[in-house]
């Protein structure tokens, strides 16, 4: 456990405020019947900003699913030229957060039977459910995935961001490098933001847990949940079935996804083939310069030219390395947490189709009992119940995710454009500076 310093004031990538997001649950807090109805977990504190009333029609916000919703976000200001002559909005409207969530100073630990690197997990906040205001701790990669997988069983309407991958390839990534240890660093510190700023998984009491608990292990020995065990026994009433009316709007979501994620595997494939023919060039440029240079000490005239040709092409060589660390470092790890995203909202949508079907079996099961000229069953009405709250909350965290990839993106490729015009500015003051070394210079008279 690490000293427990002031922290600095912490950044966070939200979108919007709480007062500002309807939550689309209309569960009562304290009815724990109606909100195992809508798959959710039942909290001992439920925030009363998380409780709203439902929307009359959760269809009247449609998503436009190809070009993304027509919020008005955009990427706060970077240090770089580009960034800050377009003049990028600031942060989402100037929101008032109150949990704000860094992961820093990775560590490396060696013990007889495992080695292994924890990072520092700090917590700054105002919100009522936290015994303390700040909380400084450390976590390892295991641990984020306990998070992650306790996410999954207790708010399984809800888009979860991903995590970076566990496994890489031995012998080809070194995973205690100080290149991949930041990497992660920064994955995690992604995910642990996305949550901290969502208007319901910030809520969720293993997040407590994981941000404030010294002793990790006690909750992880707990058993599987009520709800995971529910969400089995769908998946195994309701396999087979193919659901009758399935939402237009949710197909569209699964194609988009499917396109997207296919777009961007190709992207990324792509990228990594022209990192890696950067990189066999820059190395071929570390040997074609220093010849230039050899080369003058046997010249006279030519002397001066070749040496400036050599320092040339070494500036050259060093803007193509802070390229592609760049490339690597900014623009590959986004590529992959959208890829990653974007499977995890697919199988949000497929248990959203289990829910659906297994509210269409019961009801046709209902119809053939109509003889009897009961109501409506009970279970059909909570079944009824979970797939509109499936709805409402898909609907929700699609719109905030386009949000969020808007925001990102347009960062990102901004970024990456800037990079790429102080790349080529350096190649080109580099060659014309060799210009004047080349011209006849006028005799003396």
């Amino acid at each position: 456990m690490s000293g427990s310093s002031t922290p600095k004031s912490l950044p966070s990538s939200g979108q919007k405020s709480l007062h500002d997001i309807k939550h689309p649950l209309s569960c009562s807090p304290g009815a724990e019947d109606d909100a195992a109805g809508c798959g959710l977990e039942v909290s001992d504190t439920p925030s009363p900003e998380l409780v709203h009333t439902e929307p009359s029609s959760i269809g009247d916000k449609d998503l436009s699913l190809p070009n993304g919703t027509p919020a008005d976000t955009s990427s706060p200001a970077s240090s770089s030229s580009l960034l800050n002559r377009l003049q990028l909005d600031d942060d989402m409207d100037g929101e008032t957060r109150d949990l704000f969530v860094t992961v820093d100073d990775p560590k490396k630990h060696v013990c007889t039977m495992e080695t292994y690197i924890t990072y520092r997990v700090m917590t700054k906040t105002t919100r009522s459910e936290f015994d303390l205001p700040e909380y400084s701790i450390r976590r390892r990669y295991q641990d984020f995935d306990w998070l992650r997988n306790k996410l999954e069983e207790t708010q399984p309407t809800h888009f979860i961001p991903p995590l970076p991958e566990k496994f890489v390839v031995k012998g080809v990534v070194d995973r205690f490098s100080e290149e991949f240890v930041e990497t992660r660093r920064r994955a995690l510190d992604k995910f642990l933001k996305r949550i901290a700023d969502h208007p319901v998984l910030s809520f969720n009491e293993h997040f407590n847990v994981f941000l404030t608990s010294k002793d990790l292990n006690s909750h992880k020995k707990q058993g599987v949940t009520l709800l995971s065990k529910m969400g089995e026994s769908v998946r195994y009433v309701t396999s087979g079935y193919k659901l009758r009316n399935r939402p237009l709007e949710f197909s569209g979501m699964t194609e988009y996804l499917d396109t997207f994620s296919l777009k961007l595997g190709t992207i990324d494939r792509i990228a990594q083939r022209i990192i890696k023919e950067e990189v066999e060039y820059l190395v071929e440029l570390r040997e074609y310069g220093p010849v230039h240079s050899t080369w003058s000490a046997l010249e006279g005239e030519l002397r001066e030219p070749l040496e400036g040709v050599s320092a040339c092409i070494g500036n050259c060589s060093t803007a193509l390395e802070e390229l592609t660390e760049d490339m690597t470092e900014d623009f590959l790890p986004v590529l992959r947490e959208y890829i990653l995203y974007s499977e995890s909202m697919r199988n949000v949508l497929k248990r959203r189709d289990q829910v659906q079907a297994e509210y269409e079996a019961k009801l046709e099961a209902a119809a053939l009992k109509r003889e009897e000229k009961t109501g409506v069953p009970t279970e059909v009405e909570k079944c009824q119940d979970k797939v509109e709250c499936f709805n409402a909350d898909l609907k929700a965290d699609m719109e905030r995710w386009q949000n969020n990839k808007k925001q990102d993106f347009r960062q990102l490729l901004t970024g990456m454009a800037d990079k790429n015009i102080q790349y080529y500015e350096k190649c080109l003051t580099a060659w014309e500076s060799i210009i004047p070394l080349l011209q006849d210079k006028p005799e003396p008279k």
